[in-house]
């Protein structure tokens, strides 16, 4: 499951913006390990939302994870990558107080590999990108990536 840095905690009550770093596979493929994230302390979440939360079980552990269905107590949370775990299917509903916020950008640092400038080109145009929100009943991909696979 995705962990996230302490640094989203400091100065969140000063700002109603923060940075946390992702750890872990289970948002793959909208999040990867080492993604860096514009969280959006407070924001209004809708299904769909991916979202920095506390673990229910483990308070100081902080999680990123879709927010799939509001029930009552809370929003049941899954991860992107269902071979992952992690999620909801664990713990249960996560009550709002555990929500913190909404992931709003994320910003992949450039690999260590990537030195030539073609690369270096490459990797500036799809570093940073908004994170989307997946509203139910919406394809996750884009009509483009169907028409490659088939």
């Amino acid at each position: 499951m995705p962990e996230l840095s302490q640094e989203t905690e400091r100065g969140r009550s000063a700002v109603p913006f923060g940075l946390a770093e992702v750890t872990g596979p289970s948002m793959v493929p909208t999040l990867y390990h080492g993604d860096q994230l514009v969280v959006r302390y407070g924001a209004r979440i809708r299904v769909g939302d991916v979202v920095v939360l506390r673990h229910p079980f483990q308070q100081d552990l902080l999680v990123v994870k879709r927010a799939t269905q509001r029930c009552e107590g809370g929003w049941w949370v899954l991860g992107d990558n269902a071979f992952a775990g992690g999620d909801s299917t664990d713990y249960g509903t996560v009550p709002d107080e555990l929500i913190l916020g909404r992931v709003r950008f994320r910003f992949r640092p450039p690999a260590p590999a990537q030195r030539s400038p073609f690369a270096l080109v490459r990797w500036a145009l799809s570093a940073a990108r908004p994170v989307r929100s997946v509203r139910p009943g919406r394809s996750e991909r884009s009509a483009s990536w169907r028409l490659r696979a088939r």
